[in-house]
C-alpha cells in the first residue's frame, strides 16, 4: 500500500492558520491534497493534524483525517519524521501496513502530480530509502557573506574570493515539497539528508518556502506569473 501523509498542525505562529488560509482561491492545504489525489500514486491520502478546523477543511478537499495528532507531536519543536512515523504506525496498527509513504507538505501550492510520480519511480528504481524534492541555489554558496556583530560583512569562505562562479561546485537545497520514503525508514527515524536519499530535481521557479508573510507574498507573485504564462 502507498500512503500520503500531509502534516498540518494548527499552531503556526508567523503566518497564523497558514495551512487553511486562502491561496489563489482555495485553502492552502487543498492544493497539496489535490496534487496527491490527481497523481494516482496513493491508496490513501491522510492529513495529520491536531486541529478540528483543519481536519474539516482537509476532508472537504478530499483527504482522510482518521485521527487527531497527539499534543506531544504538535509543538514547535517536533520534526517531520516523528509525525510521519506516527501516521505510519497508526496505519500498521489499523491493519493497513504501507510499503511506500510520501510526506507532502501542506504549504506546497506548486507541487505537481507528475513530480510525485517521478519521486515514486526514483524511489523504486534507485533502491534508496528516500527520494525528495530539491532545487539548485541561484548563487554560489561558496561566495556567501555574513554580517558581523560590528555591522560589517565577511565571507564564510574567504579562500573563494578570487574563484570564478563557473568554477564552483553547484549546490542544492531541500525544495520543501515532498519526501517519498520506505515505511521502515520513517519508522526507524532514518535521516533524510544522507546518502540514503536520491534527489528529485525541480526548477527554481516552482519552489518557494512559505514560512513568513514575505514568503507568502512572493508565492502569490509566482502563482500569478505562472497563470499569466499559461494564459489563465
Amino acid at each position: 500500500m502507498r500512503l500520503a501523509v500531509i502534516p498540518a498542525r494548527g499552531g503556526s505562529k508567523r503566518i497564523p492558520r497558514k495551512n487553511i488560509r486562502p491561496f489563489a482561491g482555495r485553502p492552502m492545504i487543498a492544493w497539496s491534497i489535490d496534487a496527491a489525489l490527481t497523481s494516482g500514486c496513493f491508496d490513501r491520502v491522510i492529513v495529520s493534524t491536531d486541529d478540528a478546523e483543519i481536519a474539516a477543511v482537509a476532508r472537504d478537499a478530499g483527504a482522510e483525517v482518521p485521527f487527531l495528532r497527539p499534543a506531544a507531536l504538535s509543538d514547535d519543536h517536533t520534526g517531520t519524521i516523528p509525525v510521519v512515523a506516527h501516521a505510519v504506525q497508526w496505519s500498521v496498527d489499523a491493519g493497513q501496513a504501507p510499503d511506500q509513504v510520501c510526506c507532502l507538505y501542506a504549504t506546497a501550492p506548486f507541487v505537481q502530480p507528475a513530480d510525485l510520480q517521478r519521486g515514486l519511480a526514483l524511489l523504486d528504481s534507485s533502491g534508496a530509502q528516500y527520494a525528495f524534492s530539491v532545487t539548485s541555489y541561484a548563487f554560489p554558496i561558496q561566495r556567501a557573506i555574513r554580517l558581523t556583530p560590528e555591522g560589517r560583512v565577511a565571507m564564510f569562505d574567504p579562500a573563494q574570493f578570487n574563484t570564478r562562479s563557473q568554477d564552483l561546485e553547484d549546490a542544492f537545497h531541500d525544495a520543501g515539497q515532498f519526501y517519498w520514503g520506505r515505511a521502515g525508514a520513517w519508522l526507524q527515524g532514518l535521516r533524510i539528508f544522507s546518502p540514503e536519499s536520491v534527489p528529485v530535481h525541480l526548477p527554481r521557479h516552482r519552489v518557494q518556502d512559505i514560512d513568513t508573510p514575505e514568503d507568502w507574498t512572493r508565492a502569490e507573485w509566482l502563482w500569478r506569473a505562472m497563470q499569466a504564462d499559461l494564459g489563465g
